[in-house]
């Protein structure tokens, strides 16, 4: 039982028609359960870690899950929260972008053993939809019920367009629901509208009443939801290192958040936590780091997470170098830094060095460069810094 209270309450947002009326059909039967990943881009991030432990919980309890990629619907473009037109992409792109997304989720939820995960792909049942089949989903909903979504009264507002095909979306991910024939849908809070769509044409087609459940989303102290578009991502196969400074890097804020939805700590022991930060006895610094910690154990493992603090305190407590500095050869010589950044690897462009450079980001042997033209000597042993995180030496 008190498992089931924890599954419905930790990390979530709503649970429709109620909490306790999901209660009562998980204590008396066995649900099939879905969740839909996008693959818009190709790394499932720290908001998709979310979900993940809420469907591993589900599964736990002896509950049918489906990890549903959607390939058709990740062409078109979820346009929640969206101010514009979302990039449309090719099957080959969302294909690509999906490859590495089981390898990522079974590390979470079990797709072999007794009660095993199922992952399907949306294109499966979408492609073989005729028109007819289209007219027939969109007969079912209004152009009001479109129209009312915050995003869009933002558009009219603005006067920028709004196309036919952003409203189709809710309805080709609520025939996902219809298809699969589901009892139960997990999403971020984000995703209500799409979910509540599935709900109304699973009512109506075949009379079932499909429970929502909606997840807290990861945002900064500005609000910004922790995304794959949003510039602010943590990825989940990111290096221990990498997701560990990047956690390390969030404003307090986000801390009590990050450990409700991304760890297992207990919640008694989360709210001792959030009640002694707001006394002032205990230092965020500390639940930073134990939130770090924790994210990189569950998306690694417990010594790599080890490593990972200690390489943080290593670099950014006691200024010293990563233990496994990427070595560069470079030809000896004069030359301008932005090439060398260019040529170390440590940047992709060199509109993005010519940033870095003028926020004060790039040290050459310690010394913070401000000119991306100065001409720099390079001598072995030379150790060069961008950012944070980002080290070369050149021999």
């Amino acid at each position: 039982m008190n498992k089931i209270e924890e599954v419905l309450t930790r990390a979530v947002d709503v649970v429709i028609p109620s909490p306790k009326d999901l209660k009562e059909r998980i204590l008396s039967d066995k649900l099939r359960i879905y969740s839909g990943f996008d693959p818009t881009g190709p790394h499932l991030h720290l908001g998709h870690l979310f979900i993940m432990l809420k469907l591993a919980d589900f599964q736990a309890l002896g509950h049918h899950i489906i990890m549903l990629i959607g390939d058709f619907t990740g062409m078109i473009g979820d346009p929640t929260d969206k101010g514009e037109l979302r990039k449309k992409l090719t099957r080959e792109e969302v294909i690509s972008n999906s490859t590495n997304y089981m390898r990522i989720a079974e590390k979470f939820i079990n797709f072999s053993g007794p009660n095993p995960a199922r992952i399907l792909y949306n294109s499966e049942w979408t492609d073989k939809m005729s028109f007819t089949d289209a007219i027939e989903i969109a007969s079912k909903f209004t152009v009001q019920q479109m129209l009312v979504r915050d995003m869009f009264q933002k558009r009219i507002k603005k006067k920028k367009p709004i196309y036919l095909h952003e409203f189709l979306y809710p309805l080709i991910q609520a025939n996902d629901s219809v298809v699969l024939d589901v009892d139960l849908e997990i999403g971020g809070k984000d995703q209500l509208f799409n979910m509540l769509c599935g709900r109304d044409l699973m009512k109506s087609i075949s009379g079932k009443d499909k429970f929502v459940l909606t997840t807290k989303l990861l945002v900064d102290s500005s609000g910004k939801k922790m995304g794959k578009t949003e510039g602010v991502m943590v990825a989940l196969d990111d290096e221990p290192e990498m997701i560990y400074g990047k956690i390390m890097s969030w404003s307090d804020e986000m801390i009590i958040s990050g450990l409700e939805g991304c760890t297992r700590i207990p919640m008694e022991e989360i709210r001792r936590i959030d009640k002694e930060m707001k006394k002032g006895t205990l230092n965020p610094f500390k639940a930073k780091a134990m939130l770090a910690k924790e994210v990189t154990s569950i998306c690694h493992d417990p010594k790599k997470a080890e490593e990972a603090e200690r390489e943080f305190s290593n670099i950014f407590q006691k200024g010293e170098l990563p233990s496994n500095i990427t070595e560069v050869e470079m030809d000896k010589g004069d030359r301008v830094l932005l090439d060398v950044l260019i040529d170390s690897g440590l940047i992709s462009s060199k509109s993005e060095g010519r940033r870095i450079i003028k926020q004060k980001g790039v040290k050459v042997n310690g010394d913070t460069k401000t000119d991306w033209k100065e001409l720099i000597s390079i001598k072995k042993g030379m150790v060069i810094k961008v950012g944070k995180r980002k080290f070369v030496k050149i021999y």
